[in-house]
């Protein structure tokens, strides 16, 4: 046990060197911990959601800091190293950084500097304080160290993504990733790709539920749910099957799978350690076997379709084909920077989809009212033997609302930085130099009762486009904002729909009681603290 000490007693003792051996004893130990800079690091999730947000370039304007009323940096409540340590050892946030927003926002209010290391950062809660500072965007975004992720891409001669790559390379990027994904005609072209996989995760689901003791429960919903996920994207991007619905699942895919969590969960310690314990400890080492699994795999596929699409091309044929025929055929992209991208675009898909999905399932099955709302709802429009299609979702308007409502209580990843290069800014009354990084609280802004009246309850129809007043446009931005917004966004969207439609459709999903109440953790994303179950209750005029 720690012994007991005020806040201000152990932020005051605990010198800098202390708390980096204790940041590097809190990697060994705990996976979950993390420190300030984390807020700045990537994650394939948070990379799809909130890439960083854009808007309209603004002019200009010459600042100055001592004219009027206007306050520094040096006016804000300041968090130290110290302090943050302390409330991650001994007050048990070290899994919680979400819940530490709220905290934080409650101490301090919507604004406060934090000093990490002799890193600053200004770190915002408030919806308000949000739209100022995304309405002052510059032409390229810029977000915050992707140092973790551009480190690896040098050592090995990839080329950087749409996450990774700045300034006006990745604009041009974007320009051509953009044109056959991130329009809402682009993701129509995929409807039937993601139906299909659809209908094989359905019938894992039937499988799982027929081999269980009771006939229709389906353990850890949440690795079946990563699975369709990885599945989905993976036939958009390389337009090929992968087999993570199979009963044995290939083993290159599970290699690949694999690779992704050990990427994933090497990250953090990676992140908190400084560069000279790579030659000491395991972590670094470990980082970088993860990737170099996701980009073997990644790299193969995409090697097979060159070859194939080679072989047509000698043969007189068309090279048809979607996405990766489309990158490999239609434009100017290197095969490094092929490379680079599609690795990208796969994580960010993965995570943010099945995430989602087992999130709204689980409140559905705690809300029956508005599970059968929903049904009545997919029921009314789909009929008998029908699959939901893509023309059927503009018509399903509490469908929209329950993902919407589940992505503001549980936004996949709940924090995000932004840097502001170009130009000093005036946010919430105060002078900000340029080269002023922000921190974005997203998930204390979507918990803002201000502007969600009971933010910690499920209600849909909050969302509903039927003369109540709307919530504020920037109280939940999931899939960011302007031109740097999630480029897989319609994607997203189109696989969460369908998918949600048709499950509820076929099946009444109830809790297991056993799992008790599930509670959200940290893990640079937020995921559920323990493997959830569901009972699949087939409903009577179930078929496909």
């Amino acid at each position: 046990m720690y012994p007991l000490h005020s806040e201000k007693q152990v932020s005051g003792y605990i010198s800098l060197h202390a708390a980096a051996l204790m940041a590097g004893r809190l990697a060994l130990r705990l996976v979950e911990a993390t420190a300030g800079r984390l807020y700045l690091r990537p994650t394939a999730a948070g990379l799809c959601l909130r890439r960083a947000a854009g808007g309209t370039a603004t002019t200009p304007v010459p600042l100055q800091a001592s004219s009027g009323n206007l306050r520094t940096q040096a006016d804000l409540p300041e968090v130290t190293l110290p302090t943050f340590l302390y409330r991650m050892i001994f007050k048990g946030y070290y899994n919680r950084l979400h819940e530490l927003q709220l905290y934080e926002k409650q101490i301090y209010g919507p604004m406060l500097k934090m000093n990490i290391r002799g890193e600053q950062t200004i770190n915002l809660s408030s919806a308000a304080l949000l739209e100022e500072l995304l309405r002052r965007d510059e032409k390229f975004p810029r977000r915050g160290d992707m140092t973790l992720w551009t480190e690896y891409r040098d050592m090995k001669g990839f080329g950087y993504g749409p996450f990774t790559e700045e300034g006006e390379k990745w604009y041009k990027l974007r320009a051509v990733l953009n044109k056959r994904m991130l329009h809402p005609k682009d993701s129509l072209k995929y409807e039937n790709v993601v139906n299909d996989v659809i209908t094989d995760f359905v019938k894992r689901i039937r499988y799982l539920c027929k081999i269980s003791p009771t006939g229709d429960l389906v353990p850890n919903v949440t690795n079946e749910l990563y699975r369709f996920s990885l599945e989905g994207i993976s036939r958009i991007l390389f337009e090929t099957q992968i087999g993570c619905l199979e009963n044995e699942i290939p083993a290159e895919t599970q290699n690949f799978i694999n690779s992704i969590s050990q990427m994933q969960r090497e990250s953090i310690p990676v992140s908190v350690l400084p560069k000279w314990t790579r030659n000491y400890l395991p972590f670094w080492k470990h980082y970088v076997a993860g990737w170099d699994g996701i980009f073997s795999f990644a790299c193969k596929l995409i090697d097979r379709k060159m070859e194939d699409i080679q072989k047509r091309l000698d043969t007189n044929q068309e090279a048809a084909g979607e996405y990766l025929t489309y990158l490999l055929s239609n434009t100017k992209m290197s095969k490094k920077d092929v490379y680079g991208s599609v690795a990208e675009l796969l994580l960010a898909g993965v995570e943010t989809t099945s995430n989602t999905l087992l999130w709204a399932l689980y409140l559905l099955s705690r809300d029956p009212k508005a599970q059968d709302i929903l049904y009545q709802e997919v029921a009314d429009i789909v009929k008998g033997d029908q699959i939901p299609a893509a023309q059927d979702i503009n018509n399903m308007p509490y469908l929209k609302a329950v993902i919407k409502e589940t992505l503001r209580m549980y936004p996949v990843v709940p924090v995000n930085a932004r840097l502001l290069s170009g130009n000093d800014v005036i946010i919430g009354g105060h002078f900000f130099p340029k080269e002023t990084t922000f921190v974005i609280y997203h998930y204390a802004i979507s918990q803002d009762e201000t502007v969600f009246l009971h933010p910690q309850m499920f209600k849909p129809e909050r969302w509903l486009r039927d003369g109540r007043e709307r919530p504020h446009p920037f109280g939940s931005l999931p899939f960011g904002f302007g031109v740097r917004g999630c480029v897989g966004r319609r994607i997203a969207e189109l696989e969460m729909h369908l998918a949600l439609a048709r499950i509820i459709k076929l099946f009444e999903v109830q809790p297991d009681p056993s799992i008790g109440d599930v509670k959200s953790i940290n893990r640079n994303m937020l995921v559920p603290d323990r493997p959830v179950n569901f009972h699949f209750l087939e409903r009577k005029d179930a078929s496909t």
